[in-house]
């Protein structure tokens, strides 16, 4: 359980990850807005009455009391809503084998059993077109949350650049090179993570926060005392009664106010609900209402009628509502805080990407875990430098921070859009409320966030196309992916063979079985994949102990490793033929081939002398499985002994798919050459144990001692000729995507010399 200690300390590092977005939204909301917009004196009291709504009603309300409390075990983001919602009311197209759900999601005494049907669950669960919609807000939300990650850096660092160009006003062309190398800076210092970018971060955050609300409570009492009953809603009213085109596209500005509240949501899985909660309530919201106050009673008090003949340029900006004697302060913090903004969104991304991957929706690519102690902090490397080159392009493309800016606004409140849907529907299929207050949610929230996507809309030919184009190109790679990942399924599971192939029908090919081991890794859970069938047909023979090898993804963030292992047998015992299923969550990392080859012959070794006794077992279509991975009450039943005689270089890989590094990827380098420990095994000395399960205890270990062999299927897919143009642009750009992405994570680590692969073509 969290301690008030714990929940202090992860709230300083959020400071540094989560709020940086936050808290220097006022480097451009006001400045964001066109001077010709603020009329008059009464026009800043109507736009700071938007702003303070629109933190206190989304910020405030939604996300951190609301929103919040809907965390997938700790995880956040519009696919931690997805996932309670695939459980919940299976909604979820995720492949899966229908015939073995129940090995699948079988789990003793679990807490997160499908609840009793309602009828709003049956409906939807009928419908497998609302299961497509789903899954496309889902895609959707992900997708704005990426883009989000591309145009938060931009505004942010080109902002404050412009308080530097104020100060070195001799020197020409400064805020584009000065954003730039603050970016590169950036993006390179991601590999080290969220627990150590916090601790660096944070303290520059807190001083940022007490220079902007002493700046906002200086303002306030020298410029406009009144600005404070702007907060009455009667000047929203005023707006919208005077409202014009002009004043409703500005309306898309007001929205940057709350740019970050969704990187709290997305972000939770780096810190906790607790921490995040606490430190927005207690410290970021009221600061950022008193510096927005003070920013409104400085442009109220230039724009006031004796002040007409004497109004700076730029009035609108924060950095001219900044007194003189702190300005060189505020230049030096603006420009470091605006670095900082930007990772809010930067590891919400991360996260996010993280999640799509284990769920099938997005292409195969490093990830980086940088804490042993909290799970989801993760670094994307190959993610992380795209998002740099993307960002610097819009950085030097644009170089204006209002055509970002409207960009950066329909990204937000599209993404917020899409948590308001999907929130509604775990009101009512989660939660189980009634749909009346589902409906409210829905309607309360999402008018609020439909009328300023509505004004983002107007400024789409303003710079918010760039978010099209990026949406468009992102959500097409993840609907690929999904769709011939989904496909591939399929056609594994129409061309599997039946068990009996094996065990019976491959006696007449005349089949040897050769010293040693076996892993097939294959996706289905049942059966025989179609590859191996297609290699026992053309080169007859197999090793003496065969292990069937599936991943598989669970709607769930961790899979606990006392019941992360399915183990069974396939055919009769002299067969010497397992299955062994390996479940994770889509927060969890698979770990490397030494170690995990070891996991699977010790379970292995435990399932052979738990068979016949284990009351905690379930039937699949192949016979009984055991959940693998508490202690046997007569101790384990293989003793591993290590043995460093193999070195790293020989057998590792640097196209790690995922690993734990509680350092940094740097270290990896140094890494090499380093021995690697073989395990053995050896029996117990047991005489209890009864001498048939010592005998294929002891066939299990000489199989070991003889060798290892790896039999991986490569599936491909091909168009038939005449199929739609659809179908063939979804399955080239799969195809595309797959041989320049990673290779799957069970083709890493493994020695080139011990590894057969097998082809198959598959033609939709």
């Amino acid at each position: 359980k969290e301690t008030w200690l714990q929940t202090i300390l992860l709230s300083f590092q959020s400071l540094g990850v989560v709020y940086g977005r936050l808290s220097t939204a006022p480097l451009y909301v006001f400045g964001s807005i066109p001077p010709k917009d603020f009329k008059s004196e009464e026009s800043v009291y109507e736009y700071f009455s938007f702003i303070f709504w629109t933190l206190t009603i989304v910020s405030l309300v939604k996300y951190a009391f609301i929103v919040l409390r809907a965390n997938d075990d700790g995880e956040g983001g519009t696919f931690a809503l997805y996932s309670l919602l695939c459980r919940h009311a299976k909604v979820g197209l995720i492949p899966n084998d229908k015939t073995a759900d129940e090995v699948m999601h079988y789990e003793a005494g679990s807490s997160n059993r499908t609840k009793i049907e309602s009828r709003a669950r049956r409906a939807i669960a009928k419908h497998k077109s609302s299961h497509y919609l789903i899954l496309f807000l889902a895609l959707f939300g992900a997708c704005m949350i990426i883009g989000d990650a591309v145009l938060t850096p931009a505004i942010s660092v080109l902002s404050a650049s412009r308080g530097l160009q104020r100060s070195l006003s001799d020197i020409k062309y400064v805020p584009l090179p000065s954003a730039c190398a603050i970016l590169v800076c950036l993006f390179t210092l991601q590999h080290y993570g969220s627990h150590r970018i916090g601790f660096i971060f944070a303290p520059i955050v807190i001083l940022w926060l007490l220079l902007i609300g002493g700046v906002g409570i200086y303002n306030i009492i020298h410029c406009d005392s009144q600005i404070l009953s702007a907060i009455s809603p009667t000047y929203m009213y005023k707006f919208v009664k005077n409202i014009s085109l002009e004043s409703w596209r500005a309306l898309s500005s007001v929205i940057l106010c709350v740019a970050g509240s969704e990187a709290m949501f997305a972000d939770l899985g780096h810190f906790s609900k607790k921490s995040i909660k606490m430190t927005f309530v207690s410290l970021i919201y009221p600061v950022l209402i008193l510096c927005y106050a003070g920013q409104a009673a400085f442009i109220s008090h230039a724009l006031s009628p004796k002040n007409l003949d004497d109004v700076p340029e730029d009035y609108n900006h924060l950095y001219k509502s900044i007194p003189d004697h702190v300005h060189h302060l505020f230049t030096v913090l603006s420009l470091l805080a605006s670095a900082i903004g930007s990772q809010a969104t930067i590891t919400a991304c991360f996260s996010i990407i993280n999640q799509c991957l284990a769920l099938g929706c997005f292409p195969r690519v490093k990830v980086i875990h940088t804490s042993n102690k909290i799970h989801g902090q993760v670094y994307i490397p190959d993610v992380n430098w795209i998002l740099m080159v993307l960002s610097l392009g819009v950085t030097i493309g644009f170089h204006d921070t209002k055509r970002i800016g409207n960009a950066a606004g329909m990204a937000i409140i599209s993404g917020m859009l899409v948590t308001t849907c999907l929130m509604s529907l775990v009101i009512a299929l989660y939660w189980e409320r009634s749909l009346l207050v589902s409906a409210c949610f829905l309607i309360f929230f999402g008018s609020i966030e439909a009328m300023y996507l509505s004004s983002s809309i107007l400024n789409i030919h303003k710079g918010a196309w760039y978010l099209v184009v990026l949406v468009v190109l992102s959500m097409t790679v993840m609907v690929a992916w999904h769709y011939g990942t989904k496909k591939k399924y399929e056609l594994d599971l129409e061309n599997k063979v039946s068990t009996e192939w094996l065990t019976n029908l491959s006696l007449g090919l005349g089949v040897s079985r050769v010293p040693g081991i076996g892993f097939i890794y294959t996706d289905i859970v049942t059966g025989i994949p179609a590859f191996f069938s297609h290699f026992i047909t053309n080169l007859p023979a197999f090793h003496q102990v065969l292990i069937f090898v599936s991943f598989k993804s669970l709607p769930v963030p961790y899979v606990s490793p006392s019941r992360r292992y399915l183990i069974g047998r396939v055919g009769p015992r002299e067969y010497k033929i397992y299955r062994c299923i390996v479940r994770y969550g889509y927060c969890d990392h698979i770990r490397d081939t030494d170690d995990f080859e070891e996991q699977i012959i010790s379970s292995i070794g435990e399932f052979i002398s738990l068979e016949e006794h284990d009351s905690e077992c379930l039937t699949s279509p192949e016979g009984r499985m055991i959940v693998i991975g508490r202690q046997p009450p007569e101790g384990h039943a293989l003793i591993p002994l290590h043995d460093t005689s193999l070195n790293a270089e020989g057998s590792s890989s640097s196209n790690a798919v995922t690993e734990w590094n509680p350092k940094s990827p740097m270290d990896d380098a140094s890494g090499k050459g380093k021995k690697m420990k073989k395990v053995r095994f050896m029996l117990p000395d047991n005489s209890k144990m009864r001498m048939s399960v010592r005998e294929e205890l002891k066939e299990l270990v000489e199989a070991r001692d003889s060798g290892t062999a790896y039999f991986l299927g490569q599936s491909h897919l091909a168009v038939r000729n005449g199929s739609n143009f659809l179908k063939q642009f979804l399955i080239m750009t799969y195809v595309f995507c797959d041989k320049n992405c990673r290779e799957p994570h069970v083709a890493l680590n493994i020695p080139h010399a011990a590894l057969v692969e097998v082809g198959m073509v598959y033609t939709i």
